[in-house]
């Protein structure tokens, strides 16, 4: 189970509604961005390039939903940070398009960045405005000079914008066999109502700019007219039909039942999709109102990407199962590395380092890999860092180029940054468990623009050997109890100086598999596997 030196910690989004879960999350992916790279138009060429590409970099971060990056190219990160979260959530932004157009020398030797926003409003329609970005340099390094007219023109301390929606009735939603999922017994999936309006209920909708004080309308931004065809360019049923989804009541109602017993104060969620094709069977969050962590949150994986790491070093036969690689307590790479409560397991073999999640045996098989090759294995085989057309908006996944050897090593231990969420780690064991990806839905017929390779046979059985070995004699003992051939992962994931470490488990059983994270939980055997155990109790080996 990952657990790291508290020496030097990996980097931290601030706490919103809960540890370590960034709020509406777009595709991730790591590193900054080079001036003329990423989404970006050219334009004409500033005075000082270096200006340019922070300015650049920090509309590139904004855009993928990583505020926190973003911010630390501001001169305010904790201020900047907060607004670019609540603006992008708060009006329901989903995948903003950032566009630098111009940048000029000011009179104070800053540089001034001028963008167009193009902000997709979930359900709506586009909201584009200009801006610009005023870039000074501190102590040698470029700056965005950070206020919020940066974030909108109009943006103020004395006004916000605020999104209203008409009210409209809300659609007959059904699981996949027609059973209603309205109710209180479906908490988690109130909040997503929104997204099933049908056509002929979509709403009428307008950005205003009201007073921060007083919460008086100043102006009107923006409205979003009604069209006939925004429920059917959503992929969803129009008339007077029921929304049907993938989702399987008896499942979600299990889901539900099992976090609001075993998570207790803590927040958390979990995934459970089929094999064979993906389809999400159960969607829970705990608390179940807000936001949807386990479809758009964004956490470091842990001790559970060893699943993909593993697979990286089976691929290039840089290991098997029978290798020794030792497990010392610690590990120096830059930094102390050590595994949870410092065990070790001298002349253990691969698999033994699997199931008992060795932090310093997979930190010290780095160099088999090239840097970039985790991500790549990540990608082509397990479809992560791709575009999910999921049929709500998902957070699909990180995995950057590692910038220095310290980076790298956390890196295969499911730290650094590489960011997933349940969602990304329950199909992450689907594929580990069939050889096969298959894009993650939850309303039938969503279009899939991925594209991967089958993971070969042998590696299928070497990755479904260990897995199940984890579930009989290693970390995950906690299901071994269970009917059916279960295998799992564990992992323990370091969120931020001070904070109690996020819990993690994924199991596949039969042709199902789950995920769970439970934020400050420490342990994933502890915190997440009675969760997924009471799940795992209560429902059938597979779905129909």
């Amino acid at each position: 189970m990952t657990a790291l030196s508290t020496r030097r910690r990996p980097s931290r989004g601030p706490v919103a509604a809960a540890v370590g879960v960034a709020v509406v999350c777009a595709v991730a992916a790591g590193g900054a961005y080079a001036a003329g790279l990423g989404p970006f138009k050219a334009g004409p060429e500033p005075l000082d390039p270096a200006a340019s590409a922070q300015a650049r970099a920090f509309l590139a971060d904004w855009s993928h939903g990583r505020y926190d990056q973003a911010a630390a190219r501001t001169t305010s990160p904790a201020r900047a940070s907060e607004v670019l979260q609540s603006f992008t959530a708060g009006l329901d932004i989903d995948k903003p398009r950032l566009t630098a157009v111009a940048a000029e020398r000011t009179r104070d030797d800053g540089v001034r960045v001028a963008f167009t926003a193009r902000m997709p409003v979930t359900g709506l329609g586009t909201w584009t405005y200009t801006s610009h970005l005023p870039v000074r340099e501190e102590q040698g390094t470029w700056k965005v000079d950070w206020s919020l007219a940066l974030v909108h023109p109009h943006l103020s301390e004395q006004a916000k914008f605020r999104l209203e929606r008409e009210d409209t009735s809300v659609p007959k939603i059904v699981d996949r066999s027609g059973r209603s999922l309205k109710g209180d017994g479906y908490p988690s999936l109130q909040p997503l109502f929104a997204h099933f309006a049908r056509k002929g209920g979509t709403p009428r909708r307008a950005i205003l700019l009201v007073d921060r004080a007083t919460g008086e309308t100043e102006r009107t931004e923006t409205t979003f007219p009604k069209r006939a065809d925004q429920g059917a360019a959503r992929g969803l049923e129009s008339g007077d039909r029921p929304v049907k989804t993938t989702l399987d009541a008896t499942w979600q109602l299990a889901a539900e039942s099992s976090l609001a017993e075993y998570a207790l104060a803590k927040h958390a969620s979990l995934i459970a999709l089929r094999v064979d094709n993906g389809e999400v069977l159960a969607m829970a969050n705990w608390p179940a109102a807000g936001f949807n962590r386990a479809v758009s949150g964004t956490y470091a994986p842990g001790s559970t990407w060893k699943i993909v790491t593993s697979s990286a070093l089976l691929l290039k036969n840089a290991v098997t199962p029978d290798t020794v690689v030792d497990c010392p307590k610690h590990l120096i790479v830059g930094k102390e590395f050590h595994n949870v409560e410092t065990s070790e397991f001298r002349d253990a073999t691969f698999s033994r380092d699997f199931m008992e999640s060795c932090n310093t045996a997979f930190i010290s098989l780095r160099e088999k890999l090239k840097d970039a090759e985790l991500g790549d294995v990540a990608r082509t085989y397990f479809g992560v860092g791709q575009e999910w057309h999921v049929g709500i908006p998902s957070c699909d996944g990180s995995v950057p180029v590692p910038g220095d050897e310290t980076e790298k090593a956390a890196s295969m231990i499911g730290q650094g940054r590489i960011q997933a969420n349940p969602l990304i780690m329950a199909s992450v064991t689907a594929t580990a468990a069939s050889g096969h990806f298959h894009q993650p839905t939850i309303v039938p017929g969503s279009k899939d623009t991925t594209s991967t390779t089958p993971l070969p046979a042998a590696v299928t059985g070497q990755l479904r050997t260990m897995m199940r070995a984890t579930v009989t004699d290693g970390t995950a003992r906690v299901l071994a109890d269970l009917p059916g051939e279960i295998g799992a992962k564990t992992g323990t994931a370091e969120v931020a100086e001070g904070e109690e470490n996020n819990g993690w488990l994924v199991a596949q059983r039969g042709n199902v598999a789950v995920a769970c994270v439970v934020e400050q939980g420490i342990t994933g055997g502890g915190s997440a596997g009675p969760i997924l155990h009471s799940l795992l109790t209560a429902v059938p080996d597979n779905p129909s």
